[in-house]
């Protein structure tokens, strides 16, 4: 079995689909194992220890991809990127297919079985496999280290001879895998720490990491749970009552930061404009759902701006930015699925299409699509109809007018956090 890892071409991917660690493990199972010169470079693991751990570093993407019966990568590969791989090759990974069903189509017609480790269902087998879990993890607690970054005060409380620095004040809104970080993280910096959810049995998880819970408690609250532990869509007086309940709250807080992502739907927006511009100049937004459109009316994808005092951060790949933690855990969850599908006395793949780890993860098989749920939402999708062309006759063609020249507009590039933080330790120097 040949398994190949490829430098993800993604940008602001810095996550890789393999470690030394779980490489060692893959050899061990009996595949030998082909990774892209550079893959790992940006997780900080460089090519000498995935040849010290037993893999062959190949030069390009085309030679790693050669005859391989199994390509494991972070991102949604192109279908014209996957040339030379195996008949049936696995490709496994995290695949975002609703919303992007042309893509997975395109993929299926290549002949290759597709897997979506972000659809690993919720049961207690699959826990080491659950990538949104992990992923999620680290981004809630990168999400308080980025704030920390921009914010120009303290979180914890300082008593001094000169006088008291009040705490931070942190809001978390949505307490899932990722608010639960967020929340832990910002009260281990000291921060005065509120959250709220949709989802009763988040109440008691806040409470028990020492913040305060902060919700519309009626009955469609009670009720407010998917039987897989997802938050559920919530009415539109519901929103109203909590988005009235947020907007008295968000006023006195330094620190928001927002985590509502329902898979495979734009997320919803928590703060509004009106909401932003009601705090207090300084205050920082964190926003970790902008790759589905943004919790912030405000924010914009991969980037820092600033709207009258406030800052608001929008990485999309906010685990990414830990890499090196990001890639160490990802790379064990793939692993540990693709164990499942593997005859250890054989030493070969062994695919069960009937697991039901497998039913819920595999999007496509024998040229087709395969996952029910997005097969229905590909035939809900219209298809694209060319506007009939009519042929006119001949004219004669119009004498050519000189149009003047508009003056070129300038472009002004925001700027990263990198720069800000730069920007920020030369004006420190400077005053010393």
């Amino acid at each position: 079995m040949k398994v190949a890892i490829l430098k993800e071409r993604e940008l602001h991917e810095t996550r890789v689909g393999a470690t030394p660690e779980t490489v060692k493990k893959l050899i061990e199972l009996g595949a030998s194992v082909f990774i892209e010169k550079g893959a790992g470079e940006s997780s900080k693991f460089p090519d000498a220890e995935y040849k010290e751990a037993g893999a062959k570093i190949c030069a390009n993407a085309a030679s790693t991809l050669k005859g391989a019966d199994v390509v494991l990568g972070v991102r949604r590969p192109k279908a014209n990127s996957l040339v030379g791989v195996a008949k049936g090759a696995l490709i496994i990974g995290m695949m975002d297919p609703f919303g992007n069903e042309r893509d997975i189509s395109a993929l299926a017609k290549k002949g290759v079985n597709l897997f979506a480790m972000e659809l690993m269902p919720r049961i207690t087998r699959a826990q080491v496999m659950d990538v949104l879990s992990s992923q999620a993890n680290l981004a809630g607690y990168q999400s308080v280290i980025e704030a920390a970054a921009v914010f120009d005060k303290a979180f914890p409380m300082m008593m001094t001879a000169a006088g008291t620095i009040r705490p931070a004040k942190v809001f978390v809104m949505g307490a899932g895998v990722a608010g639960l970080q967020a929340i832990a993280t910002a009260r281990r910096l000291g921060a005065v720490v509120s959250a709220n959810d949709v989802r009763p049995a988040a109440k008691e998880q806040v409470q028990s990491l020492g913040g305060k819970f902060i919700a519309v408690e009626n009955e469609e609250f009670k009720q407010a749970e998917t039987s897989g532990g997802y938050a559920k869509a919530m009415s539109k007086d519901y929103q109203k009552l909590q988005a009235e309940l947020t907007a008295k709250h968000i006023t006195k807080q330094d620190i928001v930061i927002t985590t509502a992502l329902i898979p495979g739907r734009n997320a919803p927006i928590l703060v509004t404009k009106k909401m932003l511009e009601s705090m207090g100049a300084g205050s920082i937004i964190v926003d970790l759902a902008t790759e589905r459109g943004g919790n912030c009316e405000l924010s914009k994808k991969d980037e820092i701006i600033e709207h009258k005092g406030v800052s608001i951060i929008g990485y999309a790949n906010m685990a990414g930015r830990v890499a090196n933690s990001a890639s160490s855990l990802y790379a064990r969850n793939l692993f540990a699925f693709l164990e499942t599908m593997f005859d250890k006395e054989k030493k070969a793949l062994n695919v069960d299409y009937a697991d039901e780890l497998v039913m819920a993860t595999n999007l496509t098989r024998n040229g087709k699509i395969v996952h029910e749920a997005l097969k229905k939402a590909v035939a809900k999708k219209p298809a694209v109809k060319k506007a009939a062309t009519k042929k006119s006759p001949a004219k004669k063609s119009p004498a050519k007018k000189v149009i003047a020249k508009k003056p070129a507009v300038k472009k002004t590039k925001l700027k990263s956090h990198k720069e800000l933080t730069a920007k920020k330790s030369q004006k420190i120097k400077g005053a010393k």
